[in-house]
């Protein structure tokens, strides 16, 4: 799944790989040429109008959920709901794909993220790769975050004594 998919360009070049791929966006007009795009290339993919923050309707799982800039776009109050729907949606070995923009604490007119803004997808989710860089259309800081699901210990309490 393709959160915040736009016109479409990383669904479709998912499901030119042999992904079967949901794409969902809440502009109408991305989603159009999204679909058009998608038609073009010869793949079908799955475009949905629709609200990150409010995926009730989406049935899961999904085995890899990609969101390339649209979290750090979010409304503040948006954020923890679109965590649900991720954890959710997300298969249990299933991986999340993230990149975010970040932003000093002070700048709350600014697009992007705190570090603190990450812990609504803990403790169900386990970030297990993080590369940090630079924005170069911004100049901000930003990351590449990897998540999973958290795996339960292979052990029970009575075990670990």
């Amino acid at each position: 799944m393709d959160l915040g998919c736009g016109t479409g360009t990383n669904a479709i070049t998912l499901a030119q790989h042999g992904w079967q791929v949901t794409g969902v966006d809440f502009a109408w007009r991305a989603i159009q040429l999204a679909r058009q795009k998608a038609r073009a290339a010869g793949v079908a993919v799955d475009f949905r109008l629709g609200d990150v923050t409010r995926l009730g309707w989406l049935a899961g799982p999904f085995d890899l959920i990609f969101d390339l800039g649209c979290f750090h776009g979010l409304p503040a109050g948006g954020r923890s709901a679109y965590a649900a729907h991720v954890r959710r949606l997300l298969a249990p070995d299933g991986t999340f794909l993230l990149y975010v923009m970040f932003r000093a604490e002070a700048q709350t007119n600014q697009v992007g993220i705190i570090e603190s803004d990450l812990g609504c997808f803990a403790p169900a989710l386990r970030l297990i790769h993080r590369a940090d860089g630079t924005d170069t259309a911004r100049g901000c800081p930003a990351a590449w975050l990897t998540y999973q699901h958290a795996t339960p210990s292979r052990f029970g309490e009575a075990d670990a004594r």
